[in-house]
């Protein structure tokens, strides 16, 4: 089996995926981008189990996927999810003294995130998680977040 595309080019592909999410959310810089993302991962992965979170992250590219799991402390009993203001909010807290992460930031990261993955294998990984995990990840504009062409 030839190496996965997102293991032999993913500095290729991290660098599109801070450009997409730079201009999805209005920001400016590589780090305001990079906090956004792992503040919305947090959120996500903090509402699953280790098993759940796991093959959740199996389907993101490689770096997303290192961000994923990065640090993290699964609980032995994840909250349900809550509505997106709320979760954006807890987005916003990661790191709160150098966080710009807008309020669109849930939505950007899940629109960026659908242009890097397989669909059909997201959506078979989604619809394994808990209600709730797919309404994080929808998007208002499913068709402006075709795959991403390199």
């Amino acid at each position: 089996m030839p190496m996965p595309w997102t293991y032999r080019h993913a500095s290729k592909e991290w660098r599109a995926i801070l450009d997409d999410l730079k201009d999805r959310m209005d920001l400016v810089s590589d780090n305001s981008a990079y906090t956004a993302l792992d503040g919305v991962l947090q959120v996500f992965r903090r509402r699953l189990t280790a098993q759940q979170g796991l093959d959740f992250a199996s389907v993101l590219p490689a770096i997303p996927r290192a961000i994923f799991v990065a640090g993290w402390r699964p609980e032995a009993e994840p909250p349900p999810f809550a509505d997106r203001a709320t979760m954006t909010r807890e987005a916003q807290q990661v790191r709160p003294h150098h966080n710009l992460t807008p309020d669109s930031a849930i939505e950007a990261v899940a629109w960026t995130m659908r242009r890097y993955v397989n669909a059909a294998d997201f959506q078979r990984a989604l619809d394994q998680l808990p209600p709730g995990a797919a309404g994080f990840w929808h998007v208002d504009d499913p068709e402006g977040a075709r795959p991403r062409i390199f």
